[in-house]
């Protein structure tokens, strides 16, 4: 994190002597995660995550309620049935003990990839509106909050997004499948962000994964 507020401050400086004495140098930031949290497509997306969250919630508890009482039968009960009868017991809790574990591991898996569509889709529609009010406003470049240590409030243009994005009406995802294509990927699986399009810069914030609807 350290590393990468150092390099946006030798950004914005080597952006400040790079602009002629006479340009204007017009500096912006956006708070994307309260963005996500406070436009009304991240509201949906996060209610319909919680409610998914609340089915999958009440599976896994019958499930593991069965294996609490097969467990507690067998700790009470077992020394006392006969060999075969044990051993059934036995079996019986080990292969239900087996599918729950199963079941709480795809349900996580499950919810992660769920959470990471839906907040890329939405974190690449604000990039997307972000990119028109900084090409339409004049603006030199607009950051990310995270990547800045310190900016006037006058600058933060978080809620201007909100109110774009929330005037569209459009679908999560809609904007970006719309817009210019994401940068293409690097060695490392990060996205090049050096590409001097406006487009593929703005989309390059998606690759971080830092900003979640679940938070």
């Amino acid at each position: 994190m350290m590393r990468q507020r150092v390099i946006a401050l030798v950004v914005l400086l080597s952006l400040g002597m790079a602009v002629s004495a006479h340009a204007e140098v017009k500096l912006a930031f956006v708070d994307i995660q309260r963005a996500l949290n406070e436009c009304q497509a991240g509201k949906r997306a996060k209610a319909q995550l919680q409610d998914r969250v609340m089915e999958i919630q009440d599976k896994l508890r019958d499930q593991q309620n069965e294996v609490t009482d097969l467990q507690n039968e067998l700790q009470k009960k077992g020394m006392l049935m006969p060999a075969d009868q044990r051993q059934n017991l036995s079996d019986e809790y080990a292969a239900k003990l087996r599918d729950f574990q199963q079941n709480y591991k795809n349900a996580q898996d499950e919810l992660r990839q769920k959470d990471q569509e839906v907040t890329g889709a939405i974190v690449r529609d604000l990039a997307t509106v972000v990119r028109n009010i900084g090409e339409q406003g004049g603006y030199t470049m607009v950051m990310e909050k995270g990547e800045i240590l310190w900016g006037v409030p006058s600058v933060d243009i978080t809620d201007q997004v909100i109110r774009a994005y929330d005037g569209m009406h459009v679908k999560a995802g809609a904007l970006a499948e719309q817009g210019q294509p994401e940068a293409p990927a690097s060695a490392d699986g990060s996205d090049d962000s050096g590409s001097q399009d406006s487009g593929q810069f703005g989309s390059s914030y998606t690759s971080k994964k830092r900003s979640t609807i679940s938070r």
